[in-house]
């Protein structure tokens, strides 16, 4: 058996002392409340400051308040009737009160199902290796905010960010209740930055769905298009169709669209989109030359590497830096971006593309955690990444069993997802997620007894289910933890201090 898998507990009794008006002190309370913990825990209703009150924001904890007490389609998403109501004229109307900053960079706009923040990180690393200065806006965050915003490999600072939800919250005042919502805010906050840092190009990812995404503002240089599959049904439409037509919403006329491989119906309804819009539309796979394969070594381990082909360039074996076979198409459309990107007059070096591309490490995806017992975390959340993921397992870790500890959002396919564990997991233990949305365990394990007839255990939270699972391992076993992303930051929270966590990123074979 490993060692105990949970972090001792602290002893000392913290002490606090009243703060005084105008001292750091707020921030210094902020650092504490947040240390260890993702920040996906604030609860809206404990939020200290109200939604229209931006005169009292000074500290960065004052700002992460009336973050939490907006609008978040993150924690619950919006009804048909909501969603029958979007419009981007919110976001329009803050962006033209804000100047404008989304005009005062280039951009590459990417959406999808799976992939986009993979695809999106891979792309930045290429742009950054080649010395630009490069923005990065991602969703959602593990364990931090700021992991959101970044510019040149470093967060946003609490100063910054603070300072623009501010001039946010202020401006907000004059909306009624049309206010921001948590994720508008959270966008304008990033494209201000990027606006204040200069930088020449960001990488954005759509937040959910594309045509009536906050970050749909943009006039991008290129967009991209991962992998779609089934999620969001319930906003995005329920066929597969419905869902392309609605990712489909960024595309904007003569703005070139590199789409990965997709299904022959989604395919169809790109190519339907594309040629009303006005805008040139490539496939990997079709007009894009792509292939991969895998290749084992006793020093590199398990390794995918592409071979992609287009009308300006040509990378041959090229190493891909994350795990999994879903991460060599991804690797092959940010890699297809790129090279859109050269065509469109940036100054692209392929050699230190690639090598930033080796410097690519992804927080949540497939990452190892602990080493004695082995613990990895995913945040697969639909049913076509956990299939990748129980596949990425099986190619490239060597283990006796798996166990798998799971919970999700009740939204979700949760059928689709219990039917795909069970092609990879030797020994399922459901739990709840820090969510309103999550399932209830004991409906997850009764569903997955009746799909698979194999037994199941339930755990009321996540460092429950990790004593159950260390019970059930030894050192040759693997315990996976997965169904999303909200699962994921309680487990690198609760790995926060365990001395044989593995480095981030790193998986240990």
């Amino acid at each position: 058996m490993g060692r105990s898998l949970t972090p001792a507990r602290k002893t000392r009794k913290a002490t606090r002392k009243p703060a005084k008006s105008g001292t750091s002190s707020g921030k210094r309370a902020v650092a504490h409340r947040h240390a260890g913990k993702p920040d996906f825990a604030v609860n809206p209703a404990s939020a200290a400051v109200s939604a229209g009150a931006s005169k009292s924001i000074r500290t960065y904890r004052q700002a992460m308040d009336y973050l939490a007490a907006q609008v978040n389609y993150e924690r619950r998403p919006p009804t048909a009737k909501q969603r029958a109501a979007f419009t981007l004229g919110r976001m329009k109307r803050l962006m033209a009160d804000l100047g404008n900053p989304h005009k005062s960079f280039r951009s590459v706009h990417i959406t999808g199902t799976k992939g986009k923040g993979s695809t999106a990180t891979m792309l930045y690393h290429m742009l950054r290796n080649n010395g630009m200065n490069v923005g990065l806006y991602t969703s959602p965050h593990i364990m931090d905010v700021r992991e959101r915003i970044v510019v040149n490999d470093d967060k946003i600072p609490e100063a910054a960010l603070t300072r623009y939800i501010a001039r946010i919250a202020d401006l907000s005042r004059h909306y009624g209740a049309d206010k921001p919502t948590y994720f508008e805010i959270l966008t304008a906050a990033g494209f201000l930055y990027f606006r204040d840092k200069k930088v020449e190009i960001a990488v954005v990812e759509v937040g959910m769905g594309g045509r009536l995404d906050a970050t749909n503002v943009l006039r991008p240089e290129v967009c991209g298009i991962t992998s779609i599959s089934y999620d969001h049904m319930a906003q995005l439409g329920n066929t597969l169709e419905e869902i392309a037509e609605e990712k489909a919403g960024i595309f904007k006329e003569k703005v070139p669209v590199i789409s990965a491989p997709q299904p022959k119906n989604v395919k169809a309804t790109l190519r339907k989109v594309a040629e009303r819009v006005g805008c040139p539309l490539l496939f990997e796979g079709d007009e894009i030359e792509f292939s991969y394969r895998f290749e084992s070594s006793r020093v590199a381990g398990p390794q995918a590497r592409i071979c992609i082909t287009t009308a300006t360039s040509h990378f041959d074996h090229l190493p891909v830096p994350l795990v999994g076979e879903h991460q060599a198409i991804n690797c092959g459309l940010a890699v297809g971006l790129l090279d859109q990107l050269k065509a469109n007059g940036l100054k692209i070096d392929e050699e230190a593309s690639i090598a930033g591309l080796a410097k690519v490490s992804l927080e949540g995806r497939m990452e190892m955690l602990c080493d004695e017992p082995r613990v990895l975390a995913d945040g697969a959340h639909n049913a076509a990444s956990i299939d990748a993921l129980m596949r990425a397992i099986g190619q490239n870790i060597t283990c006796d069993s798996t166990v798998v500890i799971f919970g999700c959002c009740a939204d979700k396919d949760v059928t689709g997802m219990l039917r795909l564990i069970q092609n990879g997991a030797d020994k399922v233990i459901f739990t709840r997620i820090n969510s309103p949305r999550s399932a209830d365990p004991a409906e997850l394990a009764a569903a997955f007894v009746e799909l698979s007839g194999r037994m199941a255990q339930t755990a009321p939270n996540l460092a429950t289910a990790l004593e159950i699972a260390e019970k059930a391992v030894t050192r040759e076993d693997l315990i996976c933890i997965t169904g999303s992303f909200y699962l994921v930051s309680e487990a690198k929270a609760h790995f926060a201090t365990h001395p044989h966590r593995a480095k981030s990123g790193a998986l240990a074979f």
